[in-house]
């Protein structure tokens, strides 16, 4: 059943030229090894040496580089150090920098060799961990929402076909074709918060279930807000804010902010609360956001306007 069931999840990936990436751990060489099934579709192996682990991070990239000869795929392996130097204005904080890298890295391999897009292999565990991280972490119902199958950002395609199936399910796919894949020693450390989840879910696969549904229906309201919250102009009266429910509310301050270019990645929840605080309150009369913007209340009125105003 567990091939039978990957395979119905590897046939959605459409026809065509894509990007793959691949790690060397389990969920990412079992991806590679499913899609190279298929005779319809041309890949190219995808790497970036994150040079956090010294040899073991190097040896990680000669594994990738090595299986992708064995399967005569075409493969690009970057350094982080090499991407860093490309990029402007990358997040502080390590894990959203090194998605940063990667998406850079996928995003010129596309450009560069014509392909349709980059697959990856995040799956059912990932959704459940990811949900239940935020979740602990006092996100609200739109940042609970789920990994979605097909997304677009910054003009770069993403396919995750795997969403719906298990980590083990690739790790047994992976023994029956006696497929070597590479461990991180670090996945195992309890210094990490994500892996002290990790074997919580494990321990409580019931919590994985519901923490997996939980994203769905969350990514469904994300939808539906982003469908039908209004667009606010430039200048606004603060109560076509202040009246919103919450969603549409979270929804059109982070559209509004965002019109007003301040960085997407830098618009946290808090970020967007104070917005709706500032449409709230007739007291606050100014504020600070991200991106050196500053927002004015006027007489009712609300708008961003420049610092020496």
């Amino acid at each position: 059943m567990t091939a039978a069931a990957l395979n119905f999840a590897i046939a959605r990936v459409p026809a065509g030229r894509w990007a793959v990436g691949v790690s060397g751990g389990a969920d990412s060489v079992a991806l590679l090894r499913l899609l190279h099934q298929r005779s319809d579709i041309t890949l190219h192996v995808v790497h970036l040496d994150h040079q956090t682990r010294g040899a073991d991070s190097a040896a990680d990239a000669d594994f990738v580089r090595d299986l992708a000869g064995q399967l005569d795929l075409p493969v690009t392996v970057a350094l982080r150090g090499d991407i860093e130097k490309t990029i402007e204005n990358l997040p502080a904080n390590p894990s959203s920098r090194y998605r940063s890298l990667r998406l850079a890295l996928f995003k010129r391999t596309v450009t560069e060799h014509a392909l349709s897009g980059v697959v990856l292999a995040h799956h059912a565990d990932d959704q459940a961990e990811t949900v239940l991280h935020r979740l602990l972490r006092g996100s609200g119902p739109m940042g609970l929402a789920a990994m979605q199958a097909l997304i677009e950002i910054d003009g770069l395609r993403i396919l995750r076909p795997l969403l719906n199936r298990r980590r083990e399910e690739l790790r047994k796919f992976l023994r029956a074709v006696d497929q070597a894949w590479r461990e991180d020693a670090s996945n195992r450390s309890d210094r990490y918060f994500r892996n002290r989840l990790r074997a919580a879910l494990a321990v409580h696969p019931e919590t994985a279930a519901e923490s997996v549904v939980l994203g769905d229906a969350c990514r469904e309201l994300r939808a539906w807000a982003r469908r039908a919250a209004p667009t606010l102009a430039a200048e606004f009266q603060s109560r076509q804010l202040a009246d919103l429910p919450s969603p549409l509310a979270g929804e059109s301050a982070r559209r509004w902010l965002i019109d007003r270019n301040v960085p997407p990645d830098q618009i946290a929840p808090p970020v967007v609360a104070r917005l709706i605080s500032m449409a709230g309150d007739a007291g606050i009369k100014a504020g600070n956001f991200p991106g050196g913007i500053l927002v004015r209340r006027t007489r009712g009125i609300i708008r961003a306007c420049p610092h020496n105003e």
